[in-house]
């Protein structure tokens, strides 16, 4: 660790006055504080950190040292860490080497703040190093260097710091000596925060034992930690039982159940937690909380709620918010109302590149490339760089309209002219869009020249382009990768048998079967949702437990006879090949966007527009049927499915069937 030569400090920073620029400060300072008593100059230095004015603080710091006043103990602490708010890694090795001189680099609290300083700013190692050199550490030293650790994505020695601690605590206990430490709840959070970030089976319960025998399960500050904790671990049923077992709760225990229950699909489950959250008189939603709610109203398509959020930020006047208004333009987007998107980006303040960005996936995932580039190219014109995300919108754009050609050129360009290095989800994009334009040769050998790993994503993509153009040969390749990368998913045993079933090599469809069978794979059960009046509805494939099931499917026999009538016929191929005839058409008419349809037919005004979301890819025979319905009931039906929106109005479809 190197530390600058000795030379007045903080030379390079400009000064106009010696504490302070602000008027109503200096006033105050000149009538009120002596200069010449260093315990000043402390209470002005610690008042500007807490305050947040750490280029201030410095300032002070700095004229102080310009009277030739010496600091004491008290002097460097809040110097140090005003460096570390402002990640001044110069200013903080010339704080350091004014400690050193003045020897108070060996005072615990001042090499505690020094740890944080250094980690702060990227030095993890220079931090280690005065970590090593304390010879009796306190709680803040070990808690400094271990959340050092975590800031600087070294989870794992974070943990192993921690447990270096533990045993330290343990040789002292029963030491009745003034250097005996012990574990408070700040220490417990940073080991908390490094076990979210590592895949060790076991660590945040085993923490979490250790919070509970301590008697620390009560603060707020530790339940919060947990609490995300068990959520990247993927357990978000222990996630809710730490949250239901705090006693005390504030914005952030709440934000946090929202956002766990959102970003794992659980829309319903958020908007429970957030109307508990509204019913609470201690507590006051905020940007956060709106956000997190809009993510979930997006996800299951909530609509109506989405709206009535919508209005919320209005009352609480954070339309302005960024994160907030780009939130709300995803939304309308994934909940089918593109145009109210747009209107709601235009309304916008100011914009940041997710904003942009989420205009354009929007209208790319409505099949409106052309819209989606025209934002695009409005975005480059306005002097927003695009990001590795804005190119995956862009590329999906093109892929979803099977532009080829313009693909190619923002794939080339990209890294080109925009200096963003192609990734998989890039590749991914354009081994989509060339597989299913049925340029498949040209798909694998892009794959090929990938530096990048392939994922299962860029392999189910071919092999689903296979499936369209019943190439078998790349289909085997690409389902040997799948199998490899991916073997639980049952999805990819199916797809390669019904290619199989295409090209009537049934020894090898038998052998998918049976595959299947001795794997225990089970094909997840497709469902779609449905929001009527504010209540999401959720229909599985065949589905019998829905309350009005018999009238549903009273009603679709009403329809199927009308269906009839136009030529409607269904696509056998999209069951399995073992079913009989009379049975394929049994299970085409009870898929679940069917029902879904059919029931919200039944319960709109004439001539409302629907919207249904679906799990998975919609099939060819739920395809033709809806865009018949449309025509017939004299409505539009907007059915997102797993890759796309599909706009059936008047007997045709936005997709026009390119999907």
């Amino acid at each position: 660790m190197k530390i600058p030569k000795q030379s007045s400090a903080f030379t390079k920073i400009p000064f106009r006055i010696h504490y302070s620029t602000k008027p109503n400060l200096t006033t105050w300072f000149n009538k009120y504080v002596d200069k010449s008593n260093v315990f000043s100059w402390n209470s002005i230095i610690a008042e500007l950190a807490r305050a947040g004015d750490s280029f201030e603080a410095l300032r002070a710091f700095s004229s102080m040292r310009k009277l030739s006043l010496k600091p004491n103990r008290s002097t460097f602490p809040c110097a140090i860490k005003s460096c570390s708010a402002l990640l001044d890694l110069n200013s903080g090795k010339q704080t350091h080497q004014q400690a050193l001189i003045f020897g108070y680099d060996s005072d615990l609290f001042v090499s505690s703040a020094l740890i944080d300083m250094y980690s702060k700013c990227g030095q993890l190692g220079d931090a280690r190093i005065l970590f090593d050199q304390i010879p009796q550490r306190n709680i803040v030293s070990w808690t400094s260097m271990m959340t050092g650790y975590v800031q600087n994505n070294s989870a794992h020695q974070a943990l192993l710091l921690f447990k270096d601690f533990l045993i330290q605590e343990s040789e002292n206990d029963g030491n009745d000596s003034n250097e005996q430490v012990f574990i408070d709840s700040v220490a417990f959070v940073s080991a908390l925060s490094a076990c979210s970030r590592v895949h060790i089976k076991g660590a945040s319960e085993g923490v979490h034992g250790m919070v509970i025998k301590k008697g620390f399960d009560g603060e707020v500050g530790v339940g919060n930690t947990l609490l995300d904790a068990y959520a990247k671990s993927g357990d978000v049923g222990l996630s809710r039982k730490v949250f239901d077992a705090m006693v005390e709760k504030d914005e952030v225990s709440w934000n946090s159940m929202i956002s766990v229950y959102a970003q794992n699909g659980l829309s319903n489950e958020a908007l429970d937690v957030f109307y508990g959250m509204a019913r609470d008189n201690n507590i006051n939603y905020n940007a956060i909380t709106l956000s997190a709610v809009l993510f979930a109203c997006a996800h299951s398509g909530a609509l109506q709620t989405g709206k009535c959020i919508h209005d919320l930020v209005i009352k609480m006047g954070l339309e302005d918010n960024v994160i907030v208004g780009t939130c709300i333009i995803d939304m309308y987007c994934k909940s089918g109302r593109v145009e109210m998107a747009r209107k709601a980006f235009s309304c916008m303040k100011e914009k940041n590149v997710r904003s942009w960005t989420a205009l354009i996936a929007g209208y790319g995932m409505h099949g409106r490339a052309k819209e989606a580039l025209e934002v695009f190219y409005k975005m480059i014109r306005a002097g927003v760089k695009p990001n590795y995300i804005t190119f995956v919108s862009v590329l999906a754009a093109c892929s979803h309209a099977g532009l080829v050609q313009e693909a190619w050129h923002w794939f080339d360009a990209m890294k080109d002219e925009f200096n963003v290095e192609p990734g998989v989800e890039h590749y991914g994009c354009m081994v989509d869009l060339l597989g299913r334009a049925g340029y498949l040769n040209h798909a694998y050998n892009l794959i090929k020249q990938m530096k990048a790993t392939p994922d299962f994503v860029i392999w189910g993509s071919l092999l689903a382009a296979c499936r369209i153009h019943k190439n078998v040969e790349v289909a085997e390749i690409s389902a040997n990768k799948l199998f490899e990368l991916d073997s639980h998913n049952c999805g990819y045993y199916v797809l390669l048998s019904n290619i199989y079933a295409d090209a009537g090599r049934w020894e090898d469809v038998e052998r998918m079967r049976l595959l299947m069978k001795d794997r225990g794979l089970v094909k997840p059960p497709g469902f779609s949702l449905v929001e009527l009046k504010g209540k999401v509805h959720v229909f599985l494939v065949g589905d019998k437990e829905h309350p009005q099931h018999e009238k549903i499917y009273e009603y679709m026999e009403e329809l199927n006879v009308k269906l009839q009538e136009v030529g409607y016929i269904p696509n056998m191929t999209s069951v399995l090949y073992d079913v009989d005839e009379e049975e394929k058409g049994l299970t085409l008419q009870v898929h679940s966007e069917k029902l879904a349809v059919v029931f919200a037919i039944m319960h709109t005004i004439p001539g409302a527009t629907i919207h249904v979301i679906k799990n998975l890819r919609i099939c060819g025979d739920c395809h033709t049927f809806i865009k018949l319905i449309s025509k017939i009931v004299d409505q539009e039906i907007v059915v997102r499915d797993s890759k796309r929106f599909h706009h059936f109005k008047d007997g045709f479809c936005s997709c026009g069937d390119y999907w």
